[in-house]
């Protein structure tokens, strides 16, 4: 904890990681630790190691603002439920990372390790960049459209976004019941997978998670394959907003692979995904959050106002109609899966780390949101400035575990090791 202290006051002054920090007591949680360790009793996987969280997911030591000022000071009762299985696991929380306002697009004060100049990301910028800079070895994010996805391609680290309903998110600001997804940050594919084994699992305060057979995530992405597994090399609809630099990278890189990609084109039905993304997102927001922000006047970005006002215009019968396409896409897509690829290969985004305020553009995340499959970013190839250029890995619905054997599969491919 010390080391990771020592670290976050080296450069946190650059990086602005942090919405809430307290050495002291991140310190005790530490010292309590170690005294846990000292009296014999067992410990858990993740004994003792920091974590930070996004200020969206709620802690019982720690302030939750979800990157509002209409909720400055704000302090929960209770621990997030995946913050609880960190703490059972070991896990020390080091405090509360940046998120944009509301886990939108209004950005935070974090900047991008790799480049000062260049957005981290969002919403989840301050756990994609506390992990690039060395402060944590692991962070919790959440994922709306391209919350995890994107800032971890934007810095270069390794994410996940797990199937929808594989972790709970209660506790957790609810944006969007249908697309609202928790996973981790981390350096290596073996410590996504660690991660993933405190926090997945069935809770009843969330309704879309399910009993479901353990499986270790650790062990599996530990293991080999039998065969090599097959890759689709998927470009959507939207490849035409992908950076020149990018859409070469990705055709370099399918051809690198070999007999081990082929490529596959989504019907036309897809390209209307992104509306139907938006329509659900806006809608929900528009739901859950509009009595909360509509006290607040200017204290809240017109990017979300203008958000929170176009879901309310949204019919039922539209919103009915997106929720259906994202359902038939999703069983169109798993037929791919059952007869041809172990993953799917995409670009994480358009290219590297914009520079400026924005956040960037989630347009290669959104699809597999909507269909809330797993997916995993990669930190595989560069662009512009050397600058990271994420590599997205998509999996089967709830075939997380292989998702993660696969990214280790490919990693090893190409690097030799992570």
């Amino acid at each position: 904890m010390r080391a990771c202290l020592d670290r976050i006051g080296a450069v946190e002054g650059t990086v602005k990681a942090f919405a809430h920090l307290d050495r002291e007591l991140a310190l005790t949680q530490a010292r309590e630790t170690d005294q846990w360790r000292r009296s014999g009793r067992p410990i858990g996987p993740l004994h003792g190691v920091p974590v930070a969280v996004k200020d969206i997911i709620e802690t019982a030591d720690w302030p939750t603002e979800c990157g509002s000022p209409l909720l400055a000071g704000r302090r929960p009762r209770t621990d997030a439920t995946v913050v609880a299985k960190l703490r059972a696991a070991g896990a020390v929380i080091v405090g509360k990372t940046v998120t944009t306002e509301f886990a939108y697009f209004s950005p935070g004060k974090t900047r991008n390790p790799r480049d000062p100049e260049r957005t981290p990301g969002g919403s989840s910028s301050g756990s994609a960049a506390a992990v690039a800079a060395g402060m944590v070895p692991i962070a919790l994010g959440s994922q709306t459209n391209g919350s995890i996805i994107r800032p971890a391609a934007f810095c270069g680290v390794f994410a996940m976004k797990p199937s929808h309903g594989l972790v709970s998110r209660a506790g957790v600001l609810p944006l969007s019941r249908t697309l609202d997804h928790v996973g981790p940050f981390a350096r290596s594919i073996e410590d996504i997978a660690l991660a993933l084994d405190a926090i997945a699992g069935f809770d009843p305060d969330d309704p879309d998670t399910r009993p479901r057979g353990g499986r270790n995530f650790l062990e599996t992405a530990r293991e080999k394959f039998g065969l090599d597994p097959r890759l689709a090399f998927v470009k959507t609809p939207m490849w035409d907003k992908a950076d020149a630099d990018t859409r070469e990278a990705f055709e370099d890189l399918a051809k690198e692979l070999g007999n081990a990609c082929f490529s596959y084109d989504l019907p036309q039905q897809y390209a209307s995904a992104w509306s139907a993304h938006r329509a659900i997102m806006a809608t929900e927001m528009a739901h859950n959050l509009g009595k909360l922000t509509d006290p607040g006047g200017e204290k809240v970005s017109k990017q979300f106002r203008d958000l929170i006002a176009e879901g309310r215009k949204v019919g039922a019968t539209d919103y009915l109609a997106a929720i259906a396409q994202g359902r038939a896409m999703r069983e169109a897509v798993e037929e791919l899966f059952q007869q041809e690829c172990t993953a799917i290969i995409t670009p994480a985004a358009r290219g590297v780390a914009p520079k400026g305020e924005a956040t960037g553009d989630p347009v290669f995340c959104t699809l597999w949101t909507l269909l809330g499959f797993p997916a995993i970013t990669l930190p595989l190839l560069t662009g512009e400035d050397d600058m990271p250029l994420g590599v997205q890995l998509v999996g089967a619905p709830g075939d997380d575990a292989r998702l993660l054997r696969t990214a280790q599969w490919l990693v090893t491919t190409l690097v030799g090791t992570e």
